[in-house]
């Protein structure tokens, strides 16, 4: 389970248990405040409070190896070698996420530069899937997606919920916030969080 208690950073102030094969949704508009809670969940921006997993405080492990367990992926995710293949430890290992998201096995060799955003996206969440975390926190993963490249994610993230992996999904969709969350939070203006059933 994820704990997190009196997190603050900036104008956010949220206190919240995410338990084990769950998703909450997380929703509000542009500019509130959701990417700077998903980061602080992550240790990527300084914050306050307390946040666990499993009981473990955050601050007993180093930066990188809470990331392994608590994951964040951008919008856009980063890039920092020319190619696809070299953003990963062992690229056949990731072919069987890559075709099931719908991009061609032979993407592996391709420049950064000649991928459209969708399928940045899509590569970024491979990245991040193959890293068997055990919470997700996932900014708008599907907001440069087709209907049915968002539904092959939504079913994909599905799975691993079934098997335990926790999951934080912001999205502006709220269609999508009903479909995959079993909470919805809603964050207004203040940094506060509503929850709302789906």
């Amino acid at each position: 389970m994820l704990t997190v208690s009196g997190l603050k950073r900036l104008h956010i102030s949220v206190s919240f248990d995410l338990q084990d094969g769950e998703c909450v949704a997380l929703q509000g508009p542009s500019g509130v405040g959701k990417t700077l809670l998903l980061r602080s969940i992550a240790d990527l921006d300084p914050n306050e409070g307390t946040v666990k997993l499993d009981g473990t405080l955050r601050e007993a492990m180093s930066g990188p190896a809470w990331r392994k367990r608590v994951t964040y992926l951008a919008a856009e995710p980063g890039w920092w070698s020319d190619t696809v293949h070299e953003h990963f430890t062992t690229w056949d290992d990731a072919l069987p996420l890559v075709t099931r998201l719908g991009l061609p096995d032979g993407c592996g060799p391709w420049p950064i530069q000649r991928l459209s955003t969708g399928e940045r996206q899509r590569l970024g969440l491979v990245r991040a899937l193959m890293l068997r975390s055990r919470v997700l926190l996932l900014d708008e993963p599907t907001s440069a997606l087709d209907s049915a490249s968002a539904a092959a994610v939504e079913s994909l993230i599905a799975e691993r919920i079934a098997n335990g992996t926790s999951v934080i999904w912001s999205t502006h969709d709220n269609a999508q916030a009903r479909r995959v969350g079993s909470r919805i939070f809603v964050m207004g203006p203040d940094g506060c969080i509503e929850e709302n059933r789906p």
